[in-house]
C-alpha cells in the first residue's frame, strides 16, 4: 500500500509553533520557439499527460489531493462567521440608489465643499458624474463586446446588456472611455497578450504592468482616466495596481454584484475598482456597492518571502511610520498551511474557468486561445472531481486559521507582491510566455482575498532601486472594508516618494 498522510484537524493545530514554508514553484520559463514546441508535446494525448503528472508531482499537488486524508467537510463557497460592525462606521444601503451612495460616501471625506464643486455649473447627478472610467475586457459594457482578451469570443458570446456594477457607474453620470485590455481569459498575472498588444508599464515601457487587469491599472497610472473596473479572482486587480502604483480594491466577496463579467458563476472573482487614490477607490466601491439576491451570505517570516528586497524594506518603513504616527501596534503573525492553500486556490479558480470556458469552445475556437493558455488548459484538464472536493476541504481549513489570527489582529498587512514589475521579453511579445516563477512572485500574498473571500486593498508605498512602485496590502475580516480603507488612506497620506510615470498624460491640460 502507498504512503497516504492524515492531517490534524485544523482546530487542533498549535498555531505558536506554525513555521513557514516558502514551497517554491518548479516549473520552466519559456517563450518563443520553446513555448511553442512544448505546447505541442503536451496536448499530445500520451506524452502531455506524463509531463503534467511529473510537474504536478515536483510540486506536491497530487501529494496533497490525492495522498493526504483532509478532516474538514468540503467549503465549496466563502462562509463568513458572524462579524460585529465597527464603531464610527457609516452603512451604507446597498438596495439604495447607487447616486445616494456616492452622496453618502463624499460626505464622510475630509475636506470637501459640494456647494463649491457645483459652482457655476449644472447639479451633477453625483460626484462621479463626468468621471472618465475604463472597463477590463470581461465585464459587460453595452454595446461593446466583451471578448476577455481574445480575439473571437465576441463571436460565441454577445452582449446585450451593462453588467450590474457598469449600469450602476452610468447611473452616477460616469464617462464610459470603453474597454481595457487585459491577460487573455484572466489566465495569468503578467499582462502579456500576444493577441491584441502586450500592456506596457507605465513607469517603464519595458516591464509588465501585471495583470490580469493590465489596461486599466496602465489606464489609471497613465493618467488618461481617474478609474477603472477591473476582476479579481487571483490577484488580478490588486497586482497590476501595486506593479503601477495605483490603489486597487478586492472587495469581500459577495460584497459587489458580479453578473455581467465573463465568470460570474465562480466562488472567488469579485469585480473592484483602480484608482489613483484612496478616496477615488472609495467612491467608486459605493457606486457599485450591492450584491446580487443570490450573494447576500452570512457570508513576518511571510513578510520578507520577496524576490526584491527592497520590498519588504518599503513595506517594514511604512509600518513604522505608521506605529510612530498613529499608534498602531505591529504584531508577527505565522499563517499555517500556505503551500495547501495555494494548491486550493490554483484547484479552485483554474476548474471554475474551464467550466466557464468549455461551453465556447466547440467548432475549434479552443485552438484560436494563445500558446500560455494552451499550456493552463491542459493542467486544468488534469484535475478531477476528487481533486475539486479536496481543494475544497482545504480551503474550509483556510479560513478557521484566518479567523482565528483575527482574534487577535485587526488587518493582517503584506507586501502586494514578491517583485516589483518584471521585464518584458522580446520573445514574449510574439507567442506570449509561460513563466511560473514570476506568476508565483506576483501571486505569494493574494490567497486569502480570493480564496476564502477576504477583502484586502493595495496602495502604494514607494519605489525600489530602479523606480519600480511597490505596493502594500492591507487584508480584513470579513466585510470590514471600511477598516482598510481608513489605513490605506493613513498609509497614502505618510508616503513621501511621489513621482509621475514616464508615459503620463494630464487630460486637463492635456498634455
Amino acid at each position: 500500500m502507498g504512503k497516504k498522510n492524515v492531517m490534524l484537524p485544523a482546530n487542533q493545530v498549535d498555531l505558536t509553533k506554525v513555521k513557514y514554508d516558502p514551497g517554491e514553484i518548479q516549473a520552466p520559463n519559456l517563450s518563443g520557439s520553446w513555448l511553442r514546441m512544448f505546447v505541442m508535446l503536451i496536448e499530445m494525448p500520451l506524452i502531455g499527460s506524463v509531463i503534467v503528472a511529473y510537474l504536478k508531482k515536483r510540486n506536491k499537488i497530487q501529494q496533497m489531493l490525492r495522498e493526504t486524508v483532509i478532516p474538514e467537510p468540503p467549503m465549496f463557497r466563502p462562509e463568513f462567521p458572524l462579524q460585529e460592525q465597527e464603531l464610527g462606521v457609516v452603512c451604507l444601503k446597498e438596495d439604495g440608489k447607487s447616486q445616494d451612495q456616492v452622496d453618502s460616501c463624499i460626505r464622510c471625506l475630509p475636506q470637501y465643499d459640494p456647494a463649491s464643486a457645483t459652482a457655476n455649473r449644472r447639479k451633477p447627478v453625483s460626484a462621479l458624474d463626468g468621471i472618465f472610467m475604463a472597463i477590463k475586457d470581461d465585464i459587460d459594457c453595452y454595446p461593446h463586446p466583451s471578448k476577455g482578451g481574445t480575439t473571437w469570443f465576441d463571436e460565441v458570446r454577445t452582449v446585450d446588456k451593462d453588467a450590474v456594477c457598469v449600469s450602476k457607474l452610468r447611473s452616477c453620470g460616469v464617462i464610459l472611455v470603453g474597454k481595457a485590455n487585459m491577460h487573455e481569459f484572466g489566465q495569468g498575472t503578467t499582462g502579456n497578450n500576444p493577441s491584441n498588444g502586450t500592456t506596457r508599464n507605465p513607469h517603464d515601457a519595458e516591464r509588465y504592468t501585471g495583470g490580469s487587469s493590465s489596461g486599466p491599472a496602465a489606464i489609471v497610472a497613465s493618467g488618461i482616466c481617474s478609474a477603472a473596473l477591473g476582476t479579481d479572482g487571483g490577484g488580478s486587480v490588486r497586482i497590476p495596481s501595486s506593479l503601477c502604483c495605483v490603489v486597487g480594491l478586492k472587495t469581500t466577496y459577495g460584497r459587489t454584484d458580479i453578473k455581467g463579467a465573463l465568470h460570474d458563476g465562480g466562488t472567488l472573482e469579485i469585480i473592484g475598482p483602480i484608482a489613483s487614490s484612496v478616496e477615488d477607490v472609495m467612491l467608486v466601491y459605493a457606486a457599485i456597492l450591492g450584491a446580487s439576491p443570490a450573494d447576500k451570505l452570512s457570508l513576518s517570516p511571510w513578510f520578507n518571502d520577496v524576490y526584491s528586497p527592497d520590498i519588504s524594506t518599503k513595506c517594514e518603513d511604512i509600518l513604522t511610520l505608521l506605529s510612530q504616527t498613529h499608534g498602531c501596534k505591529v504584531v508577527e503573525v505565522v499563517i499555517p498551511e500556505l503551500h495547501q492553500a495555494r494548491t486550493s486556490h490554483l484547484v479552485s479558480i483554474d476548474s471554475e474557468a474551464l467550466a466557464s470556458i468549455t461551453p465556447n469552445c466547440q467548432s475549434g475556437n479552443d485552438k484560436k486561445f494563445t500558446l500560455d493558455t494552451h499550456t493552463n488548459l491542459a493542467l486544468f484538464r488534469s484535475f478531477t472531481a476528487s481533486d475539486y472536493v479536496a481543494a475544497q476541504r482545504l480551503r474550509r481549513r483556510v479560513m478557521y486559521y484566518h479567523m482565528e489570527i483575527f482574534k487577535t489582529v485587526d488587518v493582517i498587512v503584506t507586501p502586494m507582491t514578491g517583485m516589483t514589475a518584471p521585464l518584458i521579453h522580446t520573445s514574449a511579445l510574439e507567442t506570449g510566455e509561460t513563466n511560473l516563477k514570476v506568476t508565483g512572485n506576483l501571486m505569494r500574498f493574494i490567497l486569502a482575498g480570493n480564496l476564502i473571500g477576504l477583502p484586502a486593498i493595495s496602495v502604494p508605498v514607494g519605489y525600489d532601486k530602479q523606480g519600480l512602485p511597490i505596493g502594500l496590502q492591507i487584508i480584513g475580516r470579513p466585510w470590514d472594508e471600511a477598516t482598510i480603507l481608513r489605513l490605506a488612506a493613513a498609509c497614502e497620506a505618510l508616503r513621501s516618494e511621489i513621482k509621475k510615470p514616464a508615459s503620463y498624460f494630464d487630460i486637463l491640460k492635456g498634455r
